[in-house]
């Protein structure tokens, strides 16, 4: 075990904890445990929109994905980027307008009702677990990798970490501590590309030639179709990246971070420039990781790629860059996870404990207490789920939370803001329409089964084709809410105009 590794790692750690520290006693109400009180600024809330937003998936699974299937790879890029249009242009001005502390607070501005708030809760959570699967293999694997320990025990390393963090910390702590990573790992993914071009005297055009012969993909590796060779797929997938980022709870809910519109809206200019930088920079990352790591080493380290980036750390700047690296990596997760214990914690004590349970009859001291439950709970379900899931790339797991946010909450969000006629049913079969289906095409896919024993969860034919079913659950969520809406007699209009003011307006914000 190299001292080097172990010392960065805990500089990172104890950073980490001396902000939740501080945090913590600044964390006196709910707002404050939710929302870091609506007191960040533009700047502020976009960095740490990039923190949470740039994670194991982006740093650690697309760095992989690029490297072992190269153009496919990038497709994560892509979509990733492109998605915070959608956000910016359709999304952040009305969610932050309507909302208070969760995805659910918006939607029941407009439909005060028990049943669309559980929905919209129900959704939350499950994309929240999917999501932080994907953060705790990626952790295990990094972990396991740099100290040699059981996977098991290195996911319950970052589990106790997360938990901590939110517990004591809230959405303060969780804020400052996504700044500080997104600031660490800009300057890692900046110093990675630097050293690969400069390995090739800063000609692009050499690093494509090389890459062409570094693997067993041959030119084949910069041309679409190695990975993702079925166009319906591939759209599909696509369609999940660019539409899912908008209907994320862990994203959204930072826009309730800001006192108003106009101060989200630059959160999210900042958070666009930052996350586009980083992700032109996965190209050097993959590129570097296929001619300086090479397959095979990739593979016997994780096969899920996981692992591309630390190691090409390691191969061009030695094991001082390598802990570095490994410790920005570990810096990354903690980050996401605790958003997304946050979340998926918010959503159970606000909107099912404290609204429907309580009915709102609820003390500041009770919500915080079934807050912290239930941030205990989120990360004990989400180490259990995530331990038999070792070996599947996290970039992809992620693109399923895509999909299922796609599907289930965007469609409510665009109909709440934007359709007079939309309403509570509506509202309830949108959301479950969505969510149902994209799990149920999840689970017969080829993402589930695969006649090749070790490619997916379990062994065996799928009945869906597409690895990602996107391209079929995202029409089903709004043609859910929209046949809900027009079977259905009742008529939300006079609420219409006034949410339709309000998201536009800003009028009555935080009352």
């Amino acid at each position: 075990m190299d001292p080097i590794v172990v010392i960065l790692f805990l500089a990172i750690v104890i950073l980490t904890l001396i902000i939740t520290y501080f945090a913590a006693k600044q964390t006196k109400s709910t707002g404050d445990f939710y929302t870091a009180g609506g007191g960040l600024t533009g700047w502020q809330n976009g960095l740490a929109i990039a923190g949470d937003y740039l994670s194991a998936a982006s740093f650690l699974g697309i760095a992989g994905m690029i490297a072992l299937k190269g153009f496919d790879g990038f497709f994560y890029s892509i979509g990733f980027l492109i998605a915070y249009l959608v956000v910016l242009l359709l999304v952040a001005e009305p969610l932050r307008n309507l909302g208070k502390y969760t995805l659910a607070d918006m939607i029941n501005s407009r439909f005060d009702a028990k049943k669309v708030r559980g929905a919209a809760a129900l959704s939350t959570i499950t994309i929240v677990l999917f999501y932080m699967i994907a953060q705790l293999v990626g952790a295990g694997a990094l972990i396991q990798l740099l100290f040699d320990i059981p996977y098991w025990i290195a996911v319950l390393i970052v589990g106790v970490m997360m938990t901590i963090y939110v517990l004591f910390g809230g959405m303060i702590a969780t804020s400052w501590v996504q700044i500080t990573k997104a600031v660490l790992l800009m300057a890692g993914m900046i110093i990675i590309s630097f050293l690969v071009l400069m390995k090739f005297n800063f000609n692009i055009g050499a690093m494509f030639t090389e890459v062409k012969s570094a693997t067993s993909h041959g030119e084949a590796y910069l041309n679409p179709g190695l990975k993702y060779n079925n166009p319906l797929g591939t759209l599909s997938l696509m369609l999940a990246l660019v539409l899912g980022t908008a209907g994320l709870p862990h994203i959204l809910m930072r826009f309730f971070t800001v006192k108003d519109a106009k101060t989200a809206r630059s959160s999210v200019i900042t958070a666009t420039w930052t996350i586009g930088i980083f992700y032109i920079l996965t190209l050097f990352l993959g590129f570097g990781a296929a001619i300086y790591v090479g397959e095979s080493e990739i593979l016997a380290a994780n096969k899920g790629g996981n692992m591309a980036a630390p190691l090409l750390a390691q191969a061009i700047g030695g094991n001082i860059l390598f802990a570095f690296i490994s410790a920005v990596a570990f810096a990354t997760i903690l980050a996401v996870v605790a958003g997304l214990v946050l979340s998926g914690a918010s959503a159970f004590a606000h909107d099912i404990y404290g609204q429907i349970i309580k009915k709102g009859k609820i003390t500041e001291k009770e919500q915080m207490l079934a807050a912290r439950y239930a941030a205990l709970g989120v990360s004990v379900i989400s180490i259990l789920l995530s331990l038999g899931a070792q070996y599947l790339n996290v970039a992809f797991l992620v693109s399923l939370a895509f999909c299922i946010a796609a599907s289930a909450n965007l469609p409510v969000i665009l109909y709440t803001v934007y359709w007079k006629r939309f309403n509570t049913s509506g509202a309830v079969w949108g959301v479950f329409s969505g969510l149902i289906s994209a799990l149920i095409l999840v689970s017969i896919s080829p993402s589930v089964f695969s006649p090749v024993e070790g490619a997916a969860l379990f062994v065996g034919n799928p009945i869906f084709p597409l690895d990602n079913p996107a391209l079929v659950s995202v029409p089903l969520g709004f043609l859910g809410g929209y046949l809900g809406t027009i079977f259905s007699k009742e008529n939300d209009h006079k609420r219409y105009a006034e949410v339709s003011v309000r998201a536009h307006t800003g009028y009555k914000v935080g009352e």
